[in-house]
């Protein structure tokens, strides 16, 4: 059943851009950078008070992290672009429908998820290229985690379909309250009884049961449009809700690889060093992305609505909106990673413990700035692909920016060029990524796409 009223009562649709902007983006940004915080300060906790090793093994499971989180991703972005062109047409009972399948569908992919990590977690470990010496270390983490994250998987799908139903606010308030919680448990559990990594996966793992308590509330509310079914037909449509979100899982899976590449190449060259230095110049670039995934996120919304009810001029406005933040924030963030890069690698690690660790992060930080100044616009032009319903030139730029150039640089410095220093091929490959992805846009830009019978 369509609701025609919904379009002339709704913000995104009409009105002033600026605040539908930041109404959106707002939420997303402090709702993703309360996430970040708490891995910040997990990561701040476990340097500080388990050592650079501890450090070093929670960073080698990276990127098995990163492939649940990829698919669970996919189809939260996938479903909630389908459900946010729906709910722009009005069409309330579709929405809800891809909202039921999607939830059920990460349930169960994130109960399989944690069977395999209990039943095969020793050859996973061995596969992210950790040694014997350090199994033990790893399970403190892994096999409370890996729990944790049907939790995880489940309300982060969850937010991404509250968001998209009109509740940011209540999206947000979620993850802020579990993200204080994290910090406030890791320094009780790590900080103070001491605990290690077994501490700081139990604290993730309290936090985001208050999450999804706070997310449940969704449910209660009279002006919500989507309503969960268990019985639903035509399951069809998980697979093409995955298919326009498969950039995302591609973005997730492709971190985790060129993650373990990484590892591999550092611990063969620099050792467990190598790996501690670059996981505390990571949650910098961590940091950044989630920064502006939070603004993009919100595009997804606002270009998913518009492109539903054929506003080509407001996507426009909106892409222009985002652009000038995402830049705005990237020059503040490299200003400030010029002035106070050593501080905050100091930040991570007890330099009379760990000197060798803290000099190599720190010439990594001087070899990875110039990333930050493109990385946002990426995000940003990937996401628009993605929302405009444009899955195989998004999936491109995802694999270009994340997987394809950062693995064939990486490996061509390794080999080809071993003077050069090796993390220079993750700036080098966000700068190819941008002329690639700058061209597409201007491809599949909105009015074009309003205009194509297909689009």
């Amino acid at each position: 059943m369509t609701h025609p009223g919904d379009q002339a009562n709704d913000p995104i649709l009409a009105g002033p851009y600026w605040p539908a902007f930041f109404r959106y983006a707002l939420p997303s940004v402090a709702g993703l950078l309360a996430l970040t915080t708490a891995s910040i300060v997990d990561g701040i906790f476990i340097g500080n008070f388990a050592g650079a090793d501890a450090l070093a093994a929670l960073n080698l499971q990276i990127p098995w992290f990163t492939l649940m989180f990829g698919l669970a991703l996919a189809l939260a972005i996938g479903g909630t672009v389908r459900a946010g062109r729906y709910l722009g047409e009005g069409n309330r009972a579709a929405a809800s429908a891809i909202f039921s399948k999607c939830i059920t569908v990460t349930l169960a992919l994130a109960l399989t998820g944690a069977l395999v990590g209990l039943l095969f977690h020793e050859p996973i470990y061995r596969l992210l290229g950790a040694s014997p010496n350090i199994f033990s270390l790893m399970s403190e983490y892994y096999l409370v985690i890996i729990w944790v994250m049907v939790l995880q998987l489940f309300t982060m799908v969850l937010y991404y379909f509250v968001r998209v139903d009109g509740f940011p606010g209540l999206a947000t308030t979620a993850l802020v309250l579990g993200a204080a919680a994290n910090i406030a448990l890791d320094a009780l559990l790590v900080g103070y009884l001491d605990y290690g990594l077994r501490g700081a996966a139990i604290a993730t793992g309290i936090a985001q049961v208050l999450q999804l308590s706070v997310l449940a509330l969704y449910f209660a509310k009279p002006a919500r449009k989507l309503t969960f079914r268990l019985r639903q037909q035509n399951w069809r449509e998980v697979t093409k809700a995955f298919a326009n979100g498969v950039s995302e899982w591609i973005n997730e899976m492709s971190v985790g690889l060129v993650m373990l590449l990484i590892n591999w190449l550092l611990m063969s060259s620099q050792g467990l060093a190598g790996v501690a230095a670059f996981t505390v110049v990571n949650y910098l670039i961590f940091l950044s992305l989630m920064v502006f995934y939070g603004i993009s996120d919100a595009m997804h919304v606002l270009i998913s609505h518009n492109l539903g009810a054929g506003n080509a001029e407001r996507i426009r406005r909106f892409m222009g909106c985002g652009a000038t933040v995402i830049i705005t924030l990237a020059l503040a963030l490299v200003g400030t990673v010029w002035l106070f890069g050593n501080d905050v690698v100091r930040l991570f690690l007890d330099t009379s413990a760990d000197p060798a660790t803290a000099q190599l992060a720190d010439q990594y930080l001087v070899i990875l700035w110039p990333l930050f100044l493109v990385n946002g616009i990426n995000v940003l032009l990937s996401v628009y692909l993605t929302a405009t319903h444009q899955p195989l030139p998004s999936a491109v730029v995802a694999f270009s920016r994340s997987l394809v150039l950062p693995a064939l640089l990486l490996v061509g410095i390794a080999r080809f060029a071993p003077d050069w220093p090796l993390l220079l091929a993750l700036p080098m490959a966000e700068w190819l990524t941008f002329g690639l992805a700058l061209a597409l846009f201007v491809r599949f830009r909105p009015q074009r796409l309003i205009m194509s019978p297909t689009a």
